[in-house]
């Protein structure tokens, strides 16, 4: 469905999957960029009430007044200048396509891991409509309830076997027990559903009457 070499299905929310990225790549106080909330981004994006802004120093970018576009350049600037171990691409309410291949640009230019939460546009994704981050971001997130239209839960990407290991250690026994297997049969079902053709028209329908 999105291409990426291997996958763990068994995130039982998407702040659990959010989480185990964190388990995975960071130890405590490191720190990490993500979009500011204000500004369309998400609690588990490091903002000080969740466990993301608690454990970890989070550094917020943010839009442009004039037009709330995220300013790439800031954006490579404020890297520079903080040396985040992570920074994550995606949010809950910023309803522009994201520049995936200039975040990796910048990622790599400071040593930094690439998280890219594609929670609340998975959907588009899946249907052709939207660039995939999969070839770009060393991790992907999403859920799988919004516009994939599945169950409640989540999904973790990667293309890389290293990282695989580690986040696949973060959900069990790092995070989560046993997984639910009658979620996880919700997942699939979806998951044919967004490969059938049906589901193209859908995403594009989505865009059209947005």
């Amino acid at each position: 469905l999105f291409g990426a070499k291997f996958a763990n299905v068994q995130p039982n929310s998407g702040s659990q999957m959010n989480q185990a990225v964190f388990l995975a790549l960071l130890q405590p106080g490191d720190t990490f960029m993500g979009l500011d909330l204000a500004a369309g981004g998400h609690l588990t994006h490091g903002s000080p009430v969740n466990m993301s802004g608690k454990w970890f120093k989070a550094v917020h970018y943010t839009v442009r007044r004039e037009d709330q576009i995220i300013d790439m350049d800031a954006v490579a600037k404020q890297a520079e200048e903080v040396k985040p171990k992570l920074i994550v691409a995606g949010g809950s309410a910023y309803s522009r396509a994201w520049d995936f291949k200039r975040f990796r640009e910048i990622a790599d230019s400071v040593g930094a891991y690439l998280l890219v939460d594609m929670a609340h546009f998975a959907g588009l994704v899946a249907g052709g409509v939207h660039a995939s981050p999969v070839p770009y971001a060393h991790v992907t997130t999403t859920t799988t309830h919004k516009s994939l239209r599945g169950p409640r839960g989540g999904l973790i990407l990667t293309n890389d076997e290293v990282l695989a290991k580690k986040l696949n250690s973060a959900i069990f026994p790092g995070l989560q027990g046993g997984p639910l297997m009658h979620v996880i049969a919700a997942k699939a079902v979806a998951f044919g559903e967004a490969l059938r053709p049906d589901f193209k028209v859908y995403a594009k329908n989505v865009v059209e009457n947005a």
